[in-house]
């Protein structure tokens, strides 16, 4: 039992309370200590997934306590994989939070950030139902500091919407809980599983309430229709390096449906194998095209970036409806790149937004602004990246999720629909540069407005993120190779249940 398993909980859960007592108010001191958190996490996250390549299931029980009577630890490439993509992302957040000084409208914006990445790390490595809902709470009481950081009347009516939303979610989420404890007598992942397979015929539908009801909860939280209308106002109502972090927020509820569904209705569920399955795709689908239809129809920068990320889940949700081996691993290649390329955008509408002065993020003409022209390339690079174009990692996204699954059922409906939001897409976002940048520059006057904080340095992390996506284009082949086999571990028959559980 390797104990570098438990260090990404650990190493947030300990610095978040000795940050609150004796940081508080030490701010060059926070900084330091949070950026020196995420190159850590960054490092043992790179270590876990080297761990984790050559396919061996690792656990953890804390207490030396064994499944599935004690709380449960376990790292395979797909838990390695979304540490790695926190890690950096939460890297990058952090370095624009401070450049730009957002780390100063507050005492316990550091604090809060440690809470947030321990409920994100401990939701990917955890092996049971309770602690996951102890950590979506750690991570979504975070969220609501982080959210509201900073202040203002639109932001708190947009925090309270969203903290009554998740309130829900969380009581659905015991009721759930609860459903399947009773069916099962369990809340291991991997034990329920099992049970499952073993459950008498009259359990079945409570079972099968149960889960439905458990996917429901991962879909609010992972924006898809109907239970996406929470996400446009709260992210377009808080601060952009908070939204950036948030973009992290929605794959939680994809993982989370993609490791539930796998692990206790999959193909050893017997009866009930991949009974919630159908469900999925038809939601994925229209949240798809109502994510790109609220891009073409924003009318300002911050829902166009709202929107785009409830886009994209549609498409991720879409390959991870059809549960096959290669649908998977396409949609694990198109969930970095659209985490990557969502943050990115909050960044640079944020770089926009600045200059603008009073015409901030409105999708209307305005003088020419400081700054324009080096911006108008990132914002091209950026639309790039969230439509999907080459050279960017969003195109061989797509063309894998499009050829893993066209001989799926439905699979042409998955074709028709990312084409065509890929074309809605296209055209909002050469509408909106369009309006920012060539009509701006014909248009009279001059913008008074007060100049960026450091806009160089936080231009250069939203370059920063750009650059991850052509790296992961350009290293495509490896990680191809990683995904695929990530693929094949996830649908191996037994194998995250027999390293869970153990011998006998």
């Amino acid at each position: 039992m390797s104990h570098w398993l438990i260090a990404p909980v650990l190493l947030p859960a300990l610095l978040a309370p000795l940050m609150l007592l004796f940081l508080r108010k030490r701010l060059m001191e926070s900084r330091v200590v949070s950026i020196a958190s995420c190159l850590g996490l960054l490092g043992m996250a790179g270590l876990l997934m080297a761990q984790a390549s050559d396919g061996t299931i690792q656990t953890y029980a804390l207490g030396d306590w064994r499944a599935p009577f004690g709380i449960i630890l376990a790292l395979d490439r797909l838990s390695a994989l979304m540490l790695v993509i926190t890690a950096i992302l939460a890297l990058a957040v952090m370095i624009y939070a401070v450049v730009t000084g957002l780390d100063r409208k507050g005492w316990h914006f550091h604090p809060l950030f440690q809470f947030q990445l321990l409920g994100l790390n401990g939701a990917f490595l955890t092996g049971d139902l309770f602690n996951l809902f102890v950590f979506f709470e750690v991570l979504l009481i975070a969220s609501y500091g982080l959210m509201l950081h900073g202040g203002g009347g639109a932001r708190l009516k947009a925090g309270v919407q969203y903290v009554v939303v998740n309130l829900v979610g969380s009581t659905l989420f015991l009721v759930a809980v609860g459903l399947l404890y009773g069916a099962t007598g369990t809340l291991n992942m991997a034990h329920m599983g099992q049970r499952v397979a073993q459950a008498p015929v009259g359990d079945h539908g409570l079972i099968l309430a149960g889960g439905l009801l458990m996917i429901a909860v991962f879909a609010l939280k992972a924006a898809v229709v109907p239970l996406h209308f929470w996400l446009p106002r709260t992210y377009a109502s808080t601060s952009a390096p908070v939204a950036a972090l948030f973009a992290i927020m929605t794959k939680v509820g994809a993982y989370c449906i993609l490791r539930f569904t796998t692990v206790v209705f999959g193909d050893g569920a017997g009866a009930l194998a991949w009974a919630p399955a159908p469900y999925l795709l038809p939601a994925a689908l229209a949240t798809m095209l109502l994510g790109f239809i609220g891009v073409l129809g924003a009318r300002n920068l911050r829902h166009l970036a709202a929107f785009s990320v409830i886009g994209s889940m549609g498409t991720l949700v879409s390959a991870i409806a059809v549960f096959t081996p290669a649908s998977t691993a396409a949609a694990l290649y198109y969930l970095p790149h659209s985490t990557f390329a969502a943050a990115a955008l909050f960044l640079v509408v944020d770089q926009i937004t600045r200059r603008r002065g009073d015409f901030g993020d409105a999708l209307s003409p305005s003088p020419v602004f400081a700054g324009a022209g080096p911006l108008s390339g990132l914002f091209f690079l950026t639309a790039i990246a969230v439509v999907g174009l080459p050279p960017l990692s969003g195109f061989p996204g797509k063309l894998l999720i499009l050829d893993a699954v066209r001989d799926a059922p439905g699979g042409w409906w998955i074709w028709g629909f990312i084409l065509g939001a890929t074309v809605i897409s296209l055209l909002a976002f050469a509408r909106a540069g369009s309006v920012l940048f060539w009509k701006s520059a014909a248009t009279p006057g001059e913008i008074k407005a007060a100049a960026p904080s450091a806009p160089v340095a936080s231009a250069l992390v939203a370059a920063g993120l750009l650059a991850v996506l052509g790296a992961l284009t350009l290293a495509g082949g490896p990680v191809s190779a990683y995904l695929n086999a990530t693929g094949e571990q996830i649908y191996e028959p037994g194998a995250y249940g027999g390293a869970v559980l153990g011998p006998g």
